[in-house]
């Protein structure tokens, strides 16, 4: 007996995706931060491996292999030097291998083709010109037999998505589409909820949003999504792989984080806690969400609360919940007291937790537009 798709997972109940790949590689000294592109899986399989590897004992149904931003206009752009040595075929092809290897040592694991936008639509070359782009990236997923589904993720105008699903169906294998918007809809103005309507009609069987706004701003966002999807009749799975970190200042901002000045490398005082995303996971999945995983600073032990927290619907908890107790049930085994009383849900439920700098905002007065 195969295994099943994620469509047949879908709607038996919710999916874990997995998390953090370019920051998270960034922080270990495999991707540079600026162009973020994935050159690491020809220059250091190993760490990319490692990272698929946390992910899945984290408990995540699907790895996405690290093709983000493998575009060649992309890996050319603004004088970067990836492009004079590797090409969009060549990466693609490399990530493909790598997390193929790592999923065949879990336990029916799904892999995913990753698409991203591409900088020839922000440049306005036209559709053909894009289409072309998105076809170099799928030409890979599209052959190989163990690419379960497509997703394109992180974009900012639906027009695009519209192209990129178009070209995504030639591959015959299910798709996903995710945008980098909040409540305000796209870089072109489209609302949020037109958005997904489009993204639908286009022929995506899940739609939803990615990064950019932290776990409040894309409750908000799929909540706008969902309705607009039921009243055009239209009924995709949803998906949502938010942002890493706190930031309700930028909830009506285009661009989301990258208006805070700390953004990207100064973002470590918003992070998430793991009681964070698990509130987040149970609100999504009764808001209808099936589809959870994370973005830019979503860790694998995020992915852990996600799975964990969603244990109840999935039947079975994570490779690594065997060390790790729900709600700090393991502190019933330190040596002090004050900690031991802390091993129960009522602490970390209604905790507060401190900042720890004294002389520093709670949000960000100034915000970069």
């Amino acid at each position: 007996m195969g295994k099943k798709g994620l469509l047949e997972r879908l709607a038996e109940g919710p999916v874990v995706g997995d998390g953090s790949y370019v920051f998270t590689l960034e922080k270990r000294g495999y991707v540079k931060g600026g162009p973020w592109t994935p050159e690491a899986t020809i220059e250091n399989p190993e760490g990319v491996k490692q990272l698929h590897r946390e992910f899945m004992l984290a408990g995540a149904d699907v790895l996405q292999a690290f093709t983000f931003y493998s575009t060649d206009d992309k890996l050319q752009l603004y004088g970067n030097q990836a492009g004079k040595s590797v090409t969009c075929h060549v990466l693609n092809e490399a990530a493909c291998k790598i997390v193929q290897e790592v999923a065949a040592e879990g336990d029916d694991v799904l892999i995913c083709g990753g698409c991203s936008p591409t900088p020839s639509y922000m440049e306005g070359k036209g559709k053909e010109v894009v289409q072309q782009e998105f076809q170099k990236q799928v030409e890979v997923f599209s052959h190989r037999k163990e690419v379960d589904f497509l997703l394109c993720e992180f974009m900012g105008h639906v027009e695009e998505c519209e192209w990129a699903i178009e070209t995504m169906k030639a591959a015959g294998k299910p798709i996903a589409c995710t945008m980098r918007i909040g409540p305000k809809g796209d870089q072109n103005g489209v609302l949020t909820g037109e958005c997904a309507v489009r993204m639908a009609k286009a022929g995506a069987d899940v739609v939803g949003i990615n990064c950019l706004y932290d776990i409040n701003t894309s409750l908000k966002t799929i909540e706008i999504m969902k309705t607009a999807l039921d009243g055009a009749g239209l009924s995709p799975y949803l998906m949502t792989q938010p942002l890493g970190y706190h930031c309700p200042e930028v909830e009506d901002m285009l661009e989301g984080y990258f208006h805070l000045p700390e953004a990207p490398f100064a973002m470590e005082p918003r992070l998430l806690t793991r009681f964070d995303v698990q509130k987040f996971a149970r609100a999504a999945y009764e808001l209808g969400v099936r589809y959870l995983g994370g973005c830019c600073g979503f860790e694998p032990y995020h992915i852990r609360a996600l799975a964990e927290e969603l244990a109840p619907e999935r039947g079975r908890l994570p490779k690594a919940s065997a060390k790790h107790e729900p709600w700090g049930g393991a502190l019933k085994g330190s040596m002090f007291e004050f900690m031991r009383k802390r091993a129960g849900r009522e602490h970390w439920e209604n905790l507060k937790p401190a900042l720890g700098r004294p002389d520093h905002p709670v949000l960000q007065n100034y915000l970069d537009e």
